[in-house]
């Protein structure tokens, strides 16, 4: 078994003297782990930073295994995070959520290519939060737990929706929703109106939603917990 593809590196753990299995986000592939021999060493650990662009050759004798990568530098987004601390969280972050969020070896139509925008403005300080909010909401609705705002859960009613509910994620109105309002999710405005910008709490309170929801669906069921690179990226947003 044998197949090349472009990857993005998420973590590494030594394997051996010399050896490290590194996992990677691949375009076609989805998330993919593999032996890299030498990986350890002075040639190929700077190639294997979390969140360097490869190109990857996988080997394996059967699809099953975990097989070897044979890995080449295509761009080196960790170099560039290395230079300011505010990047660098943001690198970790988004390497860090793929690597628990994801399912192993299922392709995600786009995911890789929103996930190489986020380390291309990496720099955008104002811009970025939006951004990664929007890739979190997209994770969601990739793996099938996306937000449904296009009527109220309760009456069916398209419009004055201003709440979430926690158990569904769709959206729920006013009237339906003031009875259990202490319950549910604000619902905030910008996730309704394209052309509305959200402001700092806004994008707070949208990842307290998308926190949830990735728990309780993707997390949770397997043993799994947020990792804490997110709440450094939440500490530093407030």
């Amino acid at each position: 078994m044998i197949w090349t593809d472009h990857a993005i590196v998420l973590s590494t753990r030594k394997h051996g003297e010399n050896a490290v299995i590194v996992s990677v986000l691949t375009r076609e592939h989805g998330r993919h782990a593999g032996l890299v021999r030498g990986g350890a060493g002075k040639r190929l650990s700077p190639l294997l930073q979390p969140g360097n662009l490869l190109r990857v050759e996988w080997k394996g004798r059967l699809d099953e295994h975990l097989g070897t990568f044979q890995v080449e530098m295509e761009e080196s987004y960790s170099a560039k995070a290395m230079t300011n601390r505010d990047m660098l969280i943001k690198l970790n972050l988004v390497c860090a959520m793929c690597d628990c969020c994801l399912p192993e070896r299922q392709h995600i139509d786009g995911l890789f290519g929103s996930t190489l925008l986020l380390f291309s403005i990496l720099e955008e300080s104002r811009l970025w939060p939006e951004v990664y909010q929007n890739w979190e909401l997209g994770l969601l609705n990739e793996l099938g737990y996306g937000l449904d705002l296009t009527a109220c859960a309760a009456t069916g009613q398209t419009g004055d929706l201003i709440y979430i509910s926690p158990k569904s994620g769709k959206a729920v109105s006013r009237d339906a929703g003031e009875p259990y309002k202490n319950k549910l999710f604000p619902l905030p405005y910008h996730l309704l109106v394209d052309e509305v910008k959200p402001t700092k709490n806004d994008l707070l309170v949208t990842l307290q939603i998308t926190e949830h929801f990735i728990e309780r669906f993707i997390l949770t069921p397997v043993g799994k917990k947020i990792p804490s690179a997110r709440q450094r990226f939440i500490d530093r947003l407030k």
